[in-house]
């Protein structure tokens, strides 16, 4: 909504936090990704073109004019390879193909060019710590014996004690339980163990091996022959292993862990950078988890990647002294080395924001996830509304999880048969998993499947709720104060104003639960914190506000609003 409200010139902080570069130009081709948003898609659960129950890219092509009407610079599509879906896609048996439930690599190779002609650019993933147990070379190093070239690809280890029994360290899963798996010899006698990090049916490769060094600059080339702009790196600190294998130990220096975030990884991605350097406008984009900033910056430097996921961002709660803090380290230590930002709220692993903070806890942790915790979706559907304006102003590139845009919660009551997500189950079926997040979008229609599917009796790969019907895309086209029309105006606003984007930010001198930064002279976003209204400093026009101002212009608790501010001397 756009409300007109007259005002003076507001009080800026004296030391706004700095931010190399200038407003995005989406003209600028080589800079695409220092200030884009740009949308996820699960290709399972965005749209179901051939009437299966699951998504395809014939779904996704169909959809391209809703993604080019919301307003998105990209697309990144989970995996879409050939998987026996152990892992959503994230055990890959074939690099060069599409599995066959979401179509074919010619299939592909038009969405990417049709996307491109609406001006979106296309990412994939590249799953690199491991492949499926299906992939060919995996098969071969099951039938090949110990100490076999087939085997030094991955990571093969006899057990330990009298008979092997034992698993060659104590690794955990990040999945849970442990990270080894025994085979079994051709006689059916207990074989060596191999190590996975995260399910068994993924086993981790041996990046110490060149040729799984040559082969992933190989995949590189291949997607970028086909028109992809970038890669996004899943679990990209955890490659590299210790060869020695030793135990975690309680707390490793920064560096010295085995397996997270070893040295060795920079020569790895300076080789990919040197891949995505040969093309143009190419980006390779990390998912990095690491709580140490010096070490994660070091993945930022110029000739490594272009930019990293902004984990601490995402996991903060609904508190304004702790999300002004990540912001400020945020910006300060990319711009150590000149890289952008990135922002995320939500994406194919983690709680809705809607659902998350509604919580009497609004931060996130994977280890606290469980079943039964209070929500109210009232509460936390307003502070989305209001974190997806405050997300959108801040410098750098945004990423949206597709649902967001529609306000989805998280479905919390899958029926226990359907749940698929191996994090469900390797908790002893503690942690609900990750398939809450995962639904099925809904785009019609007052009932399942809300044609996500052509067929109306398609049994859907995840069941919806009955209860969706009032969050369809239909509906909320027709409804100019729906959470998709917040979305559609802000990434608008974003894309058409020349401060937003990549760029300077500053801060507003603001009461302790209210957060107000400015980008360029004249815009800011305030959001209120707190549980009374408040005013907003002095301005020419509200541009923007997620829910509702009241009389007086003040602006209510959970609520954000993009502002005008006068021209200054």
């Amino acid at each position: 909504m756009v409300i007109a409200s007259q005002a003076g010139q507001p009080t800026a902080d004296p030391s706004p936090s700095p931010q190399p570069g200038g407003s995005f130009d989406p003209s600028s081709p080589a800079l695409w990704w220092r200030g884009a948003a740009i949308y996820e898609i699960y290709p399972r659960s965005f749209s179901d073109a051939d009437g299966d129950g699951t998504g395809d890219l014939a779904g996704v092509r169909q959809r391209l004019r809703y993604l080019s009407d919301l307003g998105v610079d990209a697309v990144w599509f989970t995996p879409w390879y050939p998987s026996p879906m152990a892992d959503g896609g994230y055990d890959v048996s074939d690099y060069r193909a599409i599995d066959p439930s979401y179509g074919t690599l010619g299939q592909a190779e038009e969405l990417i060019a049709a996307a491109a002609e609406l001006g979106i650019r296309t990412i994939v993933d590249v799953v690199p710590n491991h492949v499926s147990d299906q992939h060919p070379w995996f098969q071969a190093a099951l039938h090949a014996p110990a100490g076999s070239a087939e085997r030094q690809r991955f990571w093969f280890r006899p057990g330990r004690g009298v008979d092997g029994d034992e698993p060659p360290n104590g690794w955990i899963s990040e999945f849970g339980g442990r990270a080894w798996t025994r085979t079994r010899n051709p006689d059916g006698s207990p074989g060596e163990w191999y190590l996975h990090l995260f399910a068994p049916g993924q086993p981790d490769l041996n990046w110490g091996h060149s040729e799984v060094r040559l082969e992933h600059e190989e995949v590189l080339r291949f997607w970028f022959d086909r028109g992809v702009a970038g890669i996004r790196i899943d679990s990209a600190a955890l490659l590299v292993k210790d060869p020695d294998l030793p135990e975690v130990g309680d707390r490793p220096e920064p560096g010295e862990h085995p397996y997270i975030d070893r040295d060795e990884l920079q020569e790895i991605y300076r080789s990919w950078r040197v891949v995505a350097n040969s093309y143009d406008d190419r980006a390779l984009i990390g998912e990095l988890w690491l709580s140490d900033p010096d070490r994660f910056i070091r993945y930022l430097r110029p000739d490594v990647l272009n930019s990293a996921f902004n984990f601490d961002f995402l996991v903060c709660p609904w508190d304004a002294g702790r999300l002004r803090a990540a912001i400020e380290e945020t910006i300060a230590v990319h711009g150590r080395v000149g890289a952008p930002a990135t922002w995320v709220l939500s994406n194919h692993d983690v709680t809705r924001p809607v659902t998350r903070y509604g919580r009497a806890d609004t931060s996130f942790a994977f280890g606290d996830k469980r079943y039964g915790i209070p929500t109210d979706l009232d509460i936390g559907r307003r502070r989305a509304r209001a974190a997806a304006l405050l997300t959108m102003a801040l410098p750098g590139c945004v990423y949206i999880y597709q649902g967001e845009e529609l306000g989805l919660p998280e479905v919390e009551d899958l029926p226990p048969d359907r749940l698929q997500d191996p994090m469900h189950f390797r908790s002893s079926g503690v942690d609900p998993g990750r398939d809450g997040c995962r639904v099925p979008l809904p785009w019609s229609g007052e009932e399942p499947p809300y044609g996500f599917s052509p067929r109306a009796s398609a049994d859907l790969w995840l069941p919806q709720p009955k209860d969706w019907a009032d969050l369809t895309v239909e509906l909320q086209e027709r409804d100019p104060s729906s959470t998709l029309s917040l979305y559609r105006s802000a990434l608008q606003l974003r894309r058409e104003h020349p401060s937003l984007g990549d760029g300077d930010m500053g801060w507003l001198s603001t009461a302790p639960d209210v957060l107000g930064i400015t980008r360029g002279g004249d815009f800011a976003c305030v959001v209120n914190f707190g549980l009374e209204p408040v005013t907003l400093p002095p301005h020419d026009q509200v541009l923007l506000a997620s829910d509702e101002m009241l009389k007086g212009g003040r602006l209510p608790a959970d609520t954000a609003a993009w502002i005008r501010l006068p021209a200054g001397p």
